[in-house]
């Protein structure tokens, strides 16, 4: 049961609640319409009755009566939007949440609990999404016939921005002849309406340059003058900083999401002409690659080189540290993730390739150096300990020889004065035999120490 949701609401309570949301955010105003012209719908099919525009003032009305249940009410949305279209799960939930918010609005309590207890809807099923890579963004990058569109998918695959943060981008809003380039994103277009810089490739610095003296270059024009004769001139557009750097007719007040839905049919037509066009399982209106890919894309490849931090601010998010840092800080890091950025200038990433091949063939050599002293180091100490072993070894067998040979001093310890000279001949031979072990004892001993300290000297 198809029906245009660009039509504007003929409800009193919807346009005020629109309207309300619009003081702060004029974006959500226009999906909270879009979604609020389906309950609008629902309103009509309720009553039957789709002459009556005020079906929805009316049904909010009863509800405050408490002639209806909004519990029910909702349900009974619920089920209308799952027999008539055919919604994803999360666009499902953001309808069914955009009413719940317009009822409490309306001044319709609306128990959390009971809403989770009585209201049921389809759960969101998340679907494995497969990340674009380097190369696929280079096939893209050498299949768009169009500069423009060209210079706004590297754009995108640099800088990470949302589809529409792009396409507010000013003359004035660039800077290329800083240190790195730099983008301005103005904070009135952006999610979380905050003002940010963006540093971006010297490959993207001369893409734009080259889109800019495209777009600026001088032309011929023909026209018809008052006497119906042709007139051709040769004319150069005047650069304006107000601008934006993708609209192409100077216009005033230009409105980037119209631009938005040309640029984003480009895009399909590109992809479906190089052969990567796939569309989604389930759903054969949305594609595989989209606009969005890049941001995935971006904050996927910066948070891989270990800034995962750093990620978040290049890409817009307000929780990052890096928004309290210095310029001069935040452009050390891209510097460094600049090479994982470029796509098409084979010379730079040839040069980057080469100084990274330099730097690592130097780690490799200083670790080799590491390892074989480590090596050395082990094989000292694996040496150190077997003569230690062979210390403690001898030492024992020294000191049982010493136990015995005591022993054996004892009997002579025991004996009178008398009893020398009956065994004089035996301790005589006792105490040479005792010298002569101690002595081959010493030089062993210092053997081993002379050994030892020819090792170390070594």
């Amino acid at each position: 049961m198809p029906f245009s949701t660009t039509l504007q609401s003929d409800s009193q309570s919807i346009s005020k609640f629109v309207k309300n949301v619009g003081i702060r955010n004029k974006g959500s105003a226009k999906q909270y319409q879009s979604r609020l012209l389906f309950f609008e719908h629902f309103a009509k099919d309720f009553y039957n009755d789709n002459d009556n525009n005020s079906n929805v003032d009316k049904l909010i009305q009863q509800l405050k009566d408490r002639e209806l249940d909004p519990y029910d009410i909702l349900n009974d949305f619920c089920i209308f939007l799952k027999d008539n279209y055919n919604f994803s799960g999360i666009t499902f939930k953001g309808k069914l949440m955009t009413i719940k918010t317009f009822l409490e609005y309306n001044d319709i309590e609306i128990s959390p609990r009971k809403f989770k207890i009585k209201v049921r809807f389809p759960k969101s099923v998340l679907k494995y999404k497969e990340a674009i890579d380097k190369n696929e963004i280079v096939t893209i990058l050498n299949g768009c016939s169009d500069i423009k569109l060209k210079t706004y998918v590297m754009l995108l695959a640099v800088t990470g921005c949302r589809a529409t943060e792009a396409l507010t981008i000013r003359l004035k809003d660039l800077d290329l002849e800083s240190n790195p380039p730099k983008i301005r994103i103005r904070g009135e277009f952006t999610k979380t309406k905050v003002d940010r810089y963006i540093f971006i490739t010297k490959e993207l610095k001369e893409q734009l340059i080259t889109w800019l003296d495209f777009k600026y270059r001088k032309r011929r024009i023909c026209y018809k003058d008052s006497n119906g004769k042709t007139i051709t001139e040769y004319r150069t557009p005047e650069k304006n900083p107000n601008e934006l750097i993708f609209f192409i007719n100077q216009i005033n007040n230009p409105n980037p999401e119209s631009l938005y839905n040309h640029i984003a049919a480009d895009f399909a037509r590109t992809l479906d002409r190089i052969g990567m066009g796939d569309r989604e399982d389930e759903n054969e209106i949305r594609r595989k690659i989209t606009l969005h890919s890049f941001r995935r894309f971006v904050k996927t490849t910066i948070s891989d080189l270990g800034f995962a931090d750093y990620s978040e601010y290049h890409i817009g998010h307000i929780g990052s540290t890096y928004w309290r840092k210095k310029d001069k800080e935040k452009a050390e890091i891209f510097k460094k993730i600049e090479p994982y950025l470029t796509f098409l200038n084979i010379e730079q990433l040839e040069r980057k390739g080469s100084d990274m091949q330099s730097q690592i063939q130097e780690l490799q050599e200083i670790n080799q150096v590491l390892r074989n002293r480590e090596q050395m180091r082990e094989e000292k100490e694996r040496k150190s300990n077997e003569r230690l072993a062979i210390l403690e070894e001898k030492f024992e067998k020294i000191v049982a020889k010493f136990d015995i040979e005591r022993q054996q001093g004892r009997e002579y310890e025991d004996m009178s004065f008398d009893d020398f000279d009956k065994k004089d001949s035996k301790f005589e031979l006792y105490q040479k035999t005792r010298r002569d072990r101690m002595k081959q004892e010493r030089d062993l001993i210092n053997s081993i120490k002379e050994k030892e300290q020819k090792e170390q000297n070594k």
